[in-house]
């Protein structure tokens, strides 16, 4: 299996601390540029709200098999998390399509590094991917997302 960087994600955070918790509760306004190569790939795609962006988490530790999140602090399988550090650090936001020019994309709602690779782009449907009864059973409801 050989992934292929299909673009770069800027955005102001250059270092892992400067990240915020998640995304969407960011107003920074970010910026995707996808290479030439790949720009037939965006055609349509200002007709987008919403997009799933893909990226690498390329400062993530790969041997790490559990976590703490902070909501809780009990340790769970990386996998019941939605920790950084996991063994294939792949990163998905979902981001608000704010402009397109050309091969460069602004959005709000990034929580990747500054010079993260971008992996993949694809369009957010709210009735096709929106589960509102979704849980994660051993969350505090009321910490999701804080």
């Amino acid at each position: 299996m050989a992934l292929r960087p299909i673009g770069v994600v800027h955005t102001p955070y250059q270092k892992r601390e400067d990240i915020p918790r998640q995304g969407r509760l960011s107003s920074e306004i970010c910026e995707i540029e996808v290479f030439e190569e790949y720009a037939a790939g965006l055609k349509d795609i200002e007709q987008c709200t919403h997009l799933f962006v893909l990226f690498w988490l390329h400062l993530s530790n790969r041997e790490m098999l559990t976590a703490r999140p902070p909501m809780d602090g009990q340790e769970h399988g990386v996998f019941a998390t939605r920790s950084p550090n996991r063994p294939n650090p792949i990163a998905l936001d979902v981001v608000e399509l704010i402009e397109v020019n050309e091969r460069k994309l602004k959005v709000k709602g990034m929580d990747a590094l500054d010079g993260s690779c971008l992996l993949d782009l694809k369009p957010y449907s709210a009735a096709i991917d929106s589960f509102p009864l979704a849980r994660i059973g051993w969350a505090k409801e009321g910490d999701i997302g804080r």
